[in-house]
């Protein structure tokens, strides 16, 4: 009867999706003293941890035993991918207290935790406990805390660890590679590299994600081609991940069409992917590509989510697609209940701004639940002064203006110009003198 009772809840741990079933399964623990049992408050825990935290947390805390190392690691797992990791260092704490001691799983979810929360200082402490605790040449540890420190941007003590670590993996190259990109030195990332192929260490995926974005920084598509060359000549899988990073380096390398080939080609896209490609292609001018891979993403079964209707509106914005961006605008809210950001009602006053709508572009202004930003009320004064027309401005309308930027005066005395409110247009000028402010002048570059 006990095997059976065993086998059934381990069962029922596995088929558990709601809080309702772990409730039930709490239930059963207690009525069957399951709840003594190490393995079986483990799996409860690891099933939990995904479902309900709250959950996990009760139970971890009301067991009448002491919780085996795994649901402690469990638990701290979990709180450390959380927006407030600092629970996990509470776990921690609590376990130093414990019979129990830390092991080379501890770790690396301690050290996720603190760069989670950018804390450099605990970090450092539990570097120096891992050293003292004999952790040192795990290489599980080792790559968990270079991670850390380059998740902190602490390029030095990355590098200090990297070097440290004298069996090194994929993983420790690909995490040092990852460290230099995301520090902005990509040079320094493609010697790495270099350093690596000289171990006859093959890179993997994500390390080849890292140097594509090494060369994206770096506006070199030789580069990039090499290492698409590469992937073709080892026959590595076109991931998502691999794809959108490589049709995204050419496109911001000017190679936009050997971007959508790279795309095309892909077999698995998933809503990021396609959502960077909208983005590609609307900064090359391909506004009806964006709104025909819009719906084609749609046809997908893949559910828009608040960046991809960010894309489609703007790509209507610069198309002038007035009826259009309305449609949109409204199946974001209604179909998939996305609240608007300012990035949207910001594209549609730009939009409604162009197209000469000016009262309407004010309405949604006004009727925004949020303040409009600084981007925001310049388009609508740029869209008043170039219609020549403007509505009934509220009185703190044009005090919301960044004060301190010198655009911002030559364009409000322009719409003041533009209702003939002369005097008005003057003193704006004169406190834009009075304050030492200039219009800067726009300018572009290009690298040879």
């Amino acid at each position: 009867m006990r095997v059976r009772v065993s086998e059934g809840a381990i069962t029922l741990i596995h088929r558990s999706k709601t809080l309702s079933h772990l409730l039930q399964l709490h239930s059963l623990f207690l009525k069957t003293s399951l709840n003594h049992h190490p393995f079986f408050i483990s799996q409860l825990l690891l099933s939990a941890s995904t479902i309900s935290l709250p959950f996990a947390t009760t139970f971890f805390h009301s067991l009448p035993t002491l919780p085996p190392l795994f649901a402690w690691n469990t638990l701290i797992r979990a709180f450390a991918s959380t927006p407030n990791p600092h629970y996990s260092f509470s776990l921690f704490r609590l376990l130093q207290t414990s019979p129990l001691n830390p092991d080379c799983f501890t770790y690396p979810f301690l050290l996720k935790a603190c760069a989670r929360s950018s804390c450099i200082p605990l970090g450092g402490t539990l570097h120096s406990l891992i050293f003292k605790t004999g952790f040192r040449s795990d290489r599980y540890v080792g790559n968990a805390l270079l991670n850390m420190y380059a998740d902190c941007h602490a390029l030095r003590s990355a590098r200090k660890v990297f070097e440290e670590i004298t069996d090194k993996d994929v993983v420790t190259w690909s995490s040092m590679i990852a460290a230099y990109v995301a520090c902005n030195s990509p040079l320094d990332a493609f010697r790495v590299f270099h350093q690596m192929g000289l171990t006859n260490e093959k890179p993997n995926s994500v390390t080849l994600v890292s140097l594509l974005s090494a060369c994206t920084k770096m506006l070199d598509v030789s580069a990039g081609e090499s290492i698409h060359s590469y992937v073709i000549r080892s026959h590595l899988e076109m991931n998502v991940a691999l794809g959108t990073a490589l049709f995204d380096m050419y496109a911001k390398c000017g190679r936009i069409d050997e971007a959508v080939v790279v795309f095309n080609s892909m077999g698995d896209k998933n809503l990021q992917s396609c959502t960077v490609m909208m983005s590609v292609l609307a900064d090359h001018g391909r506004q009806k590509d964006v709104i025909s891979l819009f719906n084609h993403m749609e046809d997908m079964g893949l559910e828009p989510d608040s960046l991809a209707f960010a894309v489609i509106l703007s790509a209507c914005s610069h198309m002038g697609l007035v009826c259009e961006a309305r449609r949109y605008f409204d199946r974001m809210v209604r179909m998939y209940g996305i609240k608007p950001s300012v990035e949207h009602y910001g594209c549609m006053v730009d939009l409604l701004g162009r197209s000469g709508l000016i009262q309407e572009a004010y309405d949604i202004i006004k009727g925004m639940p949020m303040e409009p930003n600084d981007v925001i009320l310049r388009s609508f004064l740029a869209a008043c002064r170039n219609h020549g027309w403007v509505p009934s401005l509220d009185v703190d309308f044009l005090s919301k203006l960044e004060s301190e930027l010198g655009a911002n005066y030559v364009l409000t005395a322009n719409v003041f110009s533009t209702c003939a409110s002369w005097k008005d247009a003057n003193n704006i000028r004169v406190a834009m003198k009075q304050k030492g402010l200039e219009k800067i002048p726009g300018c572009s570059w290009v690298e040879v």
